[in-house]
């Protein structure tokens, strides 16, 4: 039996998770800019990692500026609808635990004074943002409370150009708000800081992951005791077929069943449990809706969403009745390809090389290391990094080096269009001694009961 009891819903009891926005303001000081601007909704995860507001479904921004004398600064310009809410998560959540410091920077986790901003509600988030900047940097006497003077002394030690501010963003700021920001007079800077900050996870983080993966771990053992229990039915008038609870089986009952035992765990499937069966199995995005017959794969993606909006990834696969042809070989090589991975994820190896020895394992079982979407082989990267996005830094097949708190998917497969796919996936982070899984799941193709 796998134990569910402590599933990810347990997250909501934690003290709030917190960003440490100092890579940021380091960020801004390198590119010799003024301030850093990020514009975005709720479904924005580089947003919502930096606020750690959950937010509204509209453009909101998050402005940081860096202080010369004064502290480092960052304002929330959020809908004032949402004051009360991004007042509780943005700005208390990132007081210090013990109430030190008053309400200055000190009274900080990272010593970045946070604060909310509700006006100018008509306007648009990029042009909030620019407001802000202008505020914060004195760029206008009655807004800002410097002379001119001071601001001519600032503004050289910027790095500015005429009357050009320097931004950084993100890469993914919205278009619209990069038009309104460069019309206010600003030149805009793309930085990776965000994606660097993110990869790295801290103990709480890693703790979210933990919790959110124990439940994929139960919606697994869902979906293999419903295999385990169904009956196979073979008769003269049917095609063989999976029959469960008076019904034939399909992907998508079977898929439901997974999403319902996720939700008793208290997350969400996400629209991103994918399951597919026979060639369906070859897509590694399966959503649809096809039977269950035996002798056939069953390659089944479990990937919900927690809380706090960190996501776990496990995937399994299981033949019922199985021949033991492609899919008892296909099974034995990219089983012996996850530990070849595992064995090479260690703090300081090169991402690329876990890739390297995945692929290199499930050539020597014969199948093609480097074969393109709808071919028969290995046909994408051996991991992905997982947190409040479902891929994000590092990958394992990328640039860079394994780094202590990164967090990956490892996930060697083989697929082949005509019969099926064949794929296991574990959540693993890397620690100063290696690897730990955030929680493990049996192997085997045949599937037994496990609830």
């Amino acid at each position: 039996m796998i134990d569910g009891s402590d599933d990810a819903g347990k997250g909501s009891l934690d003290s709030p998770l917190r960003t440490d926005l100092t890579p940021i303001v380091e960020a801004v000081d390198a590119a010799d800019a003024v301030a850093f601007v990020a514009v975005g909704d709720r479904f924005d995860d580089d947003l919502r990692y930096l606020t750690r507001f959950s937010g509204p479904d509209r453009a909101y921004a998050l402005v940081v500026v860096p202080g010369a004398d004064a502290a480092d600064r960052a304002v929330l310009c959020a809908p004032p609808q949402f004051r009360e809410q991004a007042e509780r998560e943005f700005v208390s959540g990132a007081r210090t635990r013990d109430g030190n410091g008053g309400d200055g920077a000190d009274g900080f986790h990272d010593g970045v004074a946070r604060e909310v901003r509700t006006e100018r509600t008509t306007d648009h988030a990029g042009e909030r943002a620019a407001a802000v900047v202008r505020d914060l940097f004195g760029d206008e006497g009655e807004e800002g409370g410097q002379k001119e003077g001071e601001r001519e002394d600032e503004e050289n030690e910027r790095g500015r150009e005429d009357d050009e501010h320097t931004l950084v963003v993100p890469p993914s700021i919205p278009h619209d708000a990069a038009v309104y920001l460069d019309r206010a007079d600003n030149a805009l800077a793309s930085t990776d800081a965000v994606e660097r900050a993110r990869s790295r996870k801290t103990d709480a983080e890693i703790d979210r992951l933990r919790r959110v993966q124990r439940a994929a771990v139960a919606g697994m053992a869902r979906a293999e005791t419903v295999l385990a229990e169904s009956e196979v039915v073979d008769g003269e008038t049917e095609s063989p077929h999976l029959r469960w609870e008076g019904s034939p089986l399909t992907t998508e009952r079977l898929r439901r069943a997974v999403n319902a035992t996720l939700a008793a765990r208290g997350v969400r499937d996400a629209g991103d449990t994918a399951i597919g069966a026979g060639r369906s199995a070859a897509d590694r995005n399966f959503v649809g809706d096809d039977p269950i017959r035996p002798g056939e794969t069953v390659l089944i993606d479990v990937s919900p969403r927690g809380p706090d909006g960190y996501r776990g990834d496990l995937t399994r696969a299981f033949v019922v009745e199985g021949d033991g042809g492609w899919e008892r070989r296909a099974y034995l090589a990219v089983e012996s390809a996850r530990e070849a991975a595992l064995a090479e994820i260690e703090a300081g190896v090169p991402a690329k090389t876990v890739h390297g020895e995945t692929a290199a394992e499930l050539a020597a079982y014969g199948f093609d290391p480097n074969a393109e979407e709808g071919e028969a082989g290995f046909t994408h990267g051996a991991g992905h990094g997982v947190g409040v996005s479902l891929h994000e830094s590092p990958s394992l097949s990328g640039a860079g080096e394994l780094r202590p708190g990164h967090v990956v998917a490892v996930e060697p497969g083989v697929y082949d269009p005509n019969v099926g796919g064949i794929r296991l996936e574990d959540l693993v982070v890397v620690t100063e001694e290696g690897y730990e899984v955030l929680a493990e799941y049996p192997f085997g193709i045949v599937p037994v009961e496990r609830e």
